[in-house]
């Protein structure tokens, strides 16, 4: 019996698959507490201006969040990834995770898969604001 809500495995996930995820609209409580989790207290982002600034490491975990669904179950590591903040995000920002798988191949062992994507975080205007490519360890099935 198939599981509701489970991610993709491997076996799923072919050069060229696309998807990209829900909205999130990042909100001033979301900076607070990033802020106060990671102790980033840069006047740039703690200090109250006309537009927000938010930290490009807070748009990167809230784009891992919206992807989280995509591997639920499946996922076994994250490998790690390249990063390239492209451009301001602000608090009151939407932004949504267009992604597609740009490597795939099978361990050496042959009993997991590696898979690397591009993922692009787009704001509502279509502006992609960050973008990075991580290598993700998954369940075959």
């Amino acid at each position: 019996m198939q599981t509701v809500g489970r991610g993709f495995a491997f076996a799923d996930l072919k050069i060229g698959f696309r998807f990209r995820t829900h909205q999130r609209t990042i909100r001033e409580a979301d900076l607070v507490a990033f802020m106060n989790l990671t102790g980033l207290t840069e006047e740039l982002f703690s200090v109250k201006r006309e537009k927000q600034l938010v930290p490009g490491a807070l748009v990167y975990s809230l784009a891992e969040g919206l992807l989280l669904p995509s591997m639920q179950d499946t996922g076994v590591a994250f490998l790690g990834a390249t990063l390239d903040v492209k451009a301001p995000t602000c608090v009151d920002d939407t932004i949504h995770v267009e992604c597609e798988v740009i490597e795939a191949r099978l361990t050496s062992k042959g009993d997991r898969g590696l898979v690397r994507c591009s993922n692009k975080v787009v704001s509502e205007e279509g502006k992609v604001v960050l973008q990075y490519d991580p290598l993700r360890l998954l369940k075959l099935k």
